[in-house]
This record gives C-alpha cells, structure tokens and sequence, in this order.
C-alpha cells in the first residue's frame, strides 16, 4: 500500500498511520486519482471497530479542499491517537465493539498535490452534487458552471460526479446510511476568525428535518465542553450553495425514516492566523492554515476532543437522541434557536 508520494508529507503519514495500525485498521483503495503531468495519488478508506450494520458509526473526512491541509491533519491527528491506543487503552477496545469508525483523510489528494482548491480537473467538490439551491446564492461562491478557470465551478451540468466526491459518496453510503445511526464530521478551513460547526442544509434556509437531534448533540456537548470555541450553527445562516455533497447525502439517508443521519462540517477560523501572523497573506496556504509550527500543534490539539465526543456519543446514541414529546419539544427550541 505504498503511492508514488511526490512530496506529500500527509499520505506519507497516513500510511505510516495504517502500517502501524496492523490488523486492527482495514485499508482501501476507493480510487487513484491521476494528476495530468504529475502523479497517480490513493484515496484511501481507512475503517477500523465493529463492523455489524446494526452498530453505530462515525465517519471523519479532510482534504476535500486541497489548500485545507489542516483539515486532513486534524483528520490524521486523530487517527494517530486511536491507533497508538489501540495498544493499551481498554475503554477504546470497548468503545470499538459498539462503534464503526470511518476515516477520509484526504478525500483530494491532486488538490492537496497542486495546493488548490478544486481537484485536478478544477472542480470544487463541495459544489459538485446534483442539489440545486432553492434561494438566491452569493455570485460565483454559491457554484457556478461558467467555467474551471474560475472557483467555485460544479462541473458540466448532467456530468457524473467527479471521480473524489464518488468515492466519498460510496463510502458514506456503504458505512454509515446502512446504519439505524451516524455522523460525520468534514473537517475545513477559512471562514471568518471563528470555528464553526456547521450542519444542513446550505442548499435552502429551510429546517432540516433532524433539527431536534442535532439540537440534542449540541446539548450534550456542550454539558461536556462547556468552554468549547464552536459556533454551532445551521450552514444557511452564513451562506447559501449549489452543490453541497453532505446536503445531498442527508438527503438519501431521509428516504428512509428509521435511520439517522447527522452530517457535521467543522469550519476552522483561519483568518484568526492571518491576523495574529499578517505574512501569511502572501502565501496561498497561509490563508487557510496556520503556518508556524506552535500553532499548527496546538490546532492539531485544540479539536481532538471534539472528534473523541463524537465517537463517544454515536455510541451512546440511544441515551441523548430524542424521542416522542422531547423530538417535539426539542425542534421547538431549535427553531427558537436557530431560526
């Protein structure tokens, strides 16, 4: 299981990662990404814990986003503490006999090669699903389809999905739709000086028909993590887009009533870098990722108790997800709330 690298030190150590992981962790390849003029790159599926369709899962993606490394280094981060775990640590191996964990790392990996945005063909993942927005969208943020050369840009109407957001969409599908419950964390970065956590829908300001479970996580998370640095907010209060995979996934996991299906994206701060170190504007990455090295470790560390509370609370799902007059109660306080 070993790519030709060109100088991409995250699959380097995500497949250190897996080589460590030993019979604990199942590697795939979903696809090889081919880069015009540069490399054949994996995107690899990493699943560890019980694998029963009736047990719970957590899916973790990054990189979707080329020039977001840090997403797929939180992503890593927390890859690389399950795993150096797995040696000692009981209550993981517990934890794991209930729960399925999924892990994209680098769902990108020609974007992360090229430090672009979009993937090799310049198509921006996250505007690539076949959702339309039922309101007005931002000029050219909102997805376009004018053009490659421009950002933002879907892809040709009627065109298959790009050949990254398939394999995102076949691996949420096989691991965590089947499931009666899951979440997924997306891991980004760039907006604004504050983290967020966002959840559907970006295609319409409309409630998401889970609004009370996600209601519910918030609450339980927040009685864990009293001080935690999230705006947790539904994405359509900053912005609407064409195009969001996680709005189209949540969209077939509604199809079918007995099962939940809560994506989560993590939306990290960046331009809280940029003003405590102004360099970083010249630099492409050092917009979107912290660029010395203290503080890259300390973001590295400052969400890894967020990814652990989701494990945790998938698998303990039947104790905090909503039933009967609390579901209603609890989507009543969420539109007071949020909407």
């Amino acid at each position: 299981m070993k790519s030709e690298r060109f100088d991409l030190p995250e699959l380097q150590t995500l497949e250190r990662l897996v080589g460590l992981g030993g019979k604990h962790l199942d590697c795939r390849e979903v696809r090889r990404i081919v880069v015009a003029g540069g490399p054949s790159l994996p995107v690899y599926a990493i699943t560890l814990g019980n694998p029963d369709a009736r047990c719970p899962a957590v899916g973790y993606f990054g990189g979707v986003h080329g020039l977001e490394r840090i997403g797929a280094e939180v992503v890593i981060a927390y890859l690389q503490n399950i795993v150096t775990r797995l040696h000692w640590d009981r209550t993981l191996h517990r934890l794991l006999e209930e729960v399925r964990l999924v892990f994209m790392p680098i769902v990108n990996p020609g974007g992360m090669w090229a430090s672009t945005r979009a993937n090799p063909r310049g198509v921006d993942l996250m505007r690539n699903a076949p959702v339309e927005a039922q309101q007005k969208v931002p000029y050219l943020l909102g997805g376009q389809r004018w053009s490659a050369g421009l950002p933002w840009y879907r892809g040709q109407r009627g065109a298959p999905l790009e050949a990254e957001s398939q394999a995102l969409c076949e691996v949420v599908q096989q691991e965590l739709l089947v499931r009666p419950f899951s979440l997924a964390l997306d891991c980004h970065s760039g907006f604004g000086i504050s983290d967020r956590l966002w959840f559907p829908f970006a295609h319409t300001r409309e409630p998401m028909p889970h609004l009370a479970e996600v209601h519910a996580l918030k609450s339980i998370f927040e009685q864990a993590h009293h001080h935690h640095p999230y705006i947790i907010e539904p994405q359509s209060a900053q912005y609407l887009t064409h195009g969001d995979l996680w709005d189209h996934l949540y969209l077939q996991a509604c199809a079918d009533h007995s099962r939940t299906f809560l994506p989560l994206t993590l939306e990290m701060g960046s331009w809280l870098w940029v003003k405590k170190n102004p360099r970083q504007l010249f630099s492409r990455k050092g917009i979107f990722n912290p660029l010395i090295s203290h503080r890259q470790q300390r973001v590295l560390r400052r969400h890894l108790a967020l990814l652990d509370f989701m494990a945790r609370a998938a698998g303990s799902h039947a104790q905090w997800v909503p039933v009967g007059p609390q579901r209603a109660s609890g989507h009543a306080q969420a539109l007071a709330d949020w909407f």
